[in-house]
């Protein structure tokens, strides 16, 4: 029978309690360790079995025992002492960005994802990029940036994993209970929810508005399940990457033209927005739309507009992770929304489209967003390179170099990752700074003056913990999986608490090569089996449901380990998250990660273990090939990459094993006569002085603002001064530019060639051009200098002089410069013109370049 009405009862707090309720609907929490002990301490058992979710404990705890904290005055002490750092931290007057870029009323800046790892009871996030995003929020929460962020509220969000008998993964998908989640429905002027509509085929779709409040950070969420959509629409959002390519494309509709909706509908008006990932992209069209409506604006002058505050991150470094949607689908969701841009059809999928990608044909979000957005940018260094070569396709006759695809590393929350016992050290040895600044190199300098001893100590703590959470786990497996009781009681007697301890845990997609390290089985034995210098490796990972490969792995992992040679040494975690992750990097002694390069876009688990003083032993690719030093780890091979796959596995394979054996193990159990690894703690040490300040989200988070988003935010608002001029000018001056550049021709160069010339010398050059009705205020001459490489003749890098104008009669112009000789051998210069406007973000976006031939 279903009910008529549906109400929830909870238990009603004690006044002296009734902050704890402002306290559980705002994640600041989860960050804080005596706000985390605070719950513990309310309820250690509720604690434990809400899977940490302060909503549903205060829903779900006794009476009784509110009473009883009530009258507790050590609880309340404590209580308001947690309380008043959250008020302080929420009040405080002179954040990081109110220091450095003024303080703001409004938000500057809206961050759109797909998925958000915030904390393990908010089940909105599958793996990497939700983590990162997560992250994000947090920092940018911390530095007091002006930021809210948009994504969408899952009804199951990610798959929980079970393995069968034979080590075959298995998805179960249990609902997310909005009502015992930290999540509040905006409501409108009447009381009622407020909701947003897209237009879909025949149909309008209805999104309900959520907030999640991540300590300073509103994080705005869209939700379909509701009565006025069809039984199909209000699964639309029921799945994190669930669903047939059309639920995706429906899916990104919602986030990207529901999302800026939503934020216009709640009265929020940043100037600058930031897809993180292609899957956000639409809005980049939304915006154009809602500019060229309410301010009589065309096509090109609302490009010009938006474009100057639109940001893009990618962290996808293989075609095949792009999504592309068919000619079909564009034109069932999109034949009717494209009239509002007052283009042609064509036009509107040329704004995306893409040939010959892994999925065909068809509209690439990632290039929507690429030439949609003023700023692009990959998440480590050689991450910025591949995604240069990737698109370079994009960007004809750009050198190398100069595709607008920057870089910025990613990072880690440090906070949220470092142990309580690690956490409770940097406390007494480095001060609160680490907290506050934790990319102050000069805060991590510190490190020295914890005693060796201490820092051991804490850190075979933590690895204990692991052991014992490892066997817990595997006892809670075996008994969900029918084993034999003799089976489950030997769950207690793997793995070993002062063994040398290996973590490998991740998404597990091929590429990242999962079961590289039993390629010799043999060997890998005789290594982790070695009675003098024993190892053991914890596992853990999903893979994505349809990817049988990654299926496998697993499978052959747990076949593996259940070897009666390796059943002590191996043990593989079911349906890693946040918690099983947060045991592994803060207990392991080695983070293993061997990733096929260059398909690593950048990682940032190995970061979270060398915030413990975990070291890492990888493949250099993503963050590793800028932060590995032979001080702070291991490098797996070198930086070669191989067209040859199983050849490659084995170098690779025996590479890790010739590590293991002779630098790894003997340097950790290389004990002085005090029985300390002083050689190993010296490293632990070193990774987190080198690490730790670089490689975290606040940096990240600081760099975006610096790099990004300010500027975007003032290019943005230098545009639209004056009933947007700027961009009105600016798109007229791209319209006689587009008129005029086919008529550009480049006469003629003199240079000085016949002459030797010594470095340090100046090489005079001269060049003739017919401007073809340009002006030389319109246009940038330049020499392109540098070392010629092999044969073929090319110019693969090279320095740039910019030539002035000398004298010109009618079209026909000189412009002379002086290019610097810094090396000595064979050198070459080209010569071109390019566009030049004091508004133009990068010249390289409006596709015109000429070249001397």
């Amino acid at each position: 029978m279903k009910p008529i009405r549906t109400f929830t009862v909870a238990p009603s707090l004690p006044e002296s309690l009734l902050h704890l309720k402002e306290l559980a609907y705002n994640l600041w929490w989860c960050w804080n360790p005596e706000a985390i002990a605070l719950w513990r301490r309310l309820d250690p058992v509720l604690w434990d079995e809400t899977y940490h979710n302060p909503v549903k404990i205060l829903g779900t705890i006794s009476q009784k025992r509110l009473e009883e904290k009530a009258k507790d005055d050590a609880f309340l002490a404590n209580l308001e002492r947690v309380y008043e750092n959250f008020t302080d931290y929420m009040n405080e007057e002179q954040t990081w960005f109110d220091k450095k870029h003024g303080h703001r009323d409004v938000p500057v800046v809206a961050y759109f994802s797909a998925e958000f790892g915030l904390t393990e009871s908010v089940r909105l996030y599958s793996g990497g990029l939700g983590m990162l995003a997560g992250d994000h929020l947090k920092s940018a929460s911390d530095l007091g940036v002006p930021l809210v962020a948009v994504g969408m509220l899952y009804r199951v969000g990610y798959f929980k994993q079970k393995l069968n008998a034979g080590g075959y993964q298995q998805e179960v998908y249990p609902e997310n209970d909005f009502y015992n989640m930290p999540i509040t429905p905006m409501l409108d002027a009447n009381g009622n929810h407020s909701r947003v509509t897209v237009d879909l085929p025949g149909r309008t779709l209805h999104c309900l508005l959520w907030k999640l409040q991540i300590g300073r950070v509103p994080l705005y969420l869209l939700d379909t399940d509701t009565p006025e959509n069809s039984a199909g629409d209000r699964w639309i959002t029921r799945e994190l990457y669930g669903g047939d390519t059309e639920t995706r494309i429906m899916q990104e509709l919602v986030l990207g033209i529901g999302g800026l909706r939503a934020l216009h509908t709640l009265n929020i008006h940043p100037r600058v927005y930031h897809m993180n990932e292609g899957h956000s992209a639409f809005l980049a069209l939304e915006r154009i739309a809602v500019s060229m409506e309410r301010h009589k604006m065309s096509f090109r002058e609302a490009l010009e507009l938006t474009r100057a505050g639109n940001v893009f991150t990618t962290h996808t470094p293989v075609p095949a992770g792009i999504d592309v949607f068919s000619r079909e689908l564009m034109e069932k969701y999109f034949s009717q929304y494209y009239s509002k841009l007052q283009i042609s059809w064509q036009e509107f999928l040329n704004l995306g489209w893409q040939d010959n990608t892994p999925k065909g044909n068809g509209f690439s979000m990632a290039v929507c967003a690429l030439n949609l957005c003023g700023e692009a940018n990959g998440v480590s260094k050689l991450h910025g390179a591949v995604s240069r070569k990737m698109w370079g396709d994009l960007y004809p006759e750009v050198p190398f170099k100069e595709i607008p695809i920057d870089s910025i590393t990613n990072g880690v929350h440090t906070r949220s990752y470092v142990s309580t016992e690690m956490s409770a050290l940097f406390d007494r040895y480095l001060g609160p700074r680490w907290i506050a600044n934790p990319g102050d190199q000069t805060v991590w300098e510190k490190i020295d003056l914890i005693p060796m001893e201490e820092l051991w100590r804490t850190h075979e703590r933590r690895r204990e913990r692991l052991v014992a959470f490892a066997r817990m786990r595997l006892e809670m497996q075996l008994k969900a999986r029918n084993a034999p009781p003799s089976e489950i009681a030997r769950a207690q007697e793997v793995l070993n608490p002062e063994f040398l301890t290996i973590g490998f845990a991740r998404r597990f997609a091929t590429y990242k090569r999962a079961t590289l390290l039993f390629k010799d089985k043999e060997r890998l034995i005789k290594i982790l089996c070695n009675p003098e210098r024993p190892i053991q490796l914890v596992v853990a990972g999903k893979a994505h449901p349809k990817d049988e490969p990654g299926k496998n792995f697993i499978k052959e992992i747990i076949k593996q380990s259940n070897d009666e040679r390796l059943r002590r040494h191996i043990v593989f975690i079911e349906d890693y998250d946040v918690v099983v992750a947060r045991y592994l990097v803060q207990g392991v002694d080695v983070w293993l990660n061997n990733p096929r390069r260059p398909q690593e876009a950048s990682g940032t688990s190995g970061m979270k273990a060398s915030a413990n003083g975990g070291l890492n032993l990888s493949i250099l690719d993503g963050w590793w090939d800028e932060a590995y030093n032979q001080d702070v780890g291991w490098a797996i091979g070198t930086r070669e990459e191989y067209e040859n796959l199983d050849y490659q596995d084995e170098i690779e394979a025996n590479s890790l094993y010739e590590l293991l054996e002779k630098e790894v193990a003997p340097k950790f159990y290389d004990l002085s006569k005090d029985g300390l690894p002083r050689h190993w703690i010296k490293m632990m040490k070193q990774c987190m002085k080198e690490i730790n300040p670089v490689f975290n989200t606040n940096r990240m988070v600081a760099e975006y603002t610096d790099r990004f988003y300010v500027p975007g935010d003032l290019r943005y608002l230098a545009l639209s001064q004056n009933e947007r001029k700027g961009a009105r000018d600016l798109a007229a001056w791209l319209e006689k530019i587009r008129a005029s550049w086919g008529r550009i021709k480049i006469e003629g160069i003199n240079g000085e060639t016949s002459k030797e010339h010594k470095v340090g010398d100046l090489f005079n050059v001269e060049v003739k051009a017919n401007l073809g009705g340009l002006t030389a205020e319109d246009v940038k001459v330049q020499a392109f200098y540098g070392l010629m490489i092999g044969e073929s003749g090319e110019l693969p890098d090279g320095e740039i002089v910019t030539l002035e104008k000398q004298s010109n009669e009618g079209d026909n112009y000189v412009f002379k410069g002086a290019v610097p000789l810094k090396l000595s051998g064979k050198m070459g210069m080209a010569v071109r013109i390019m566009p030049n406007h004091k508004d133009l973000i990068h010249p390289f976006l409006i596709g015109h370049i000429t070249w001397a031939k």
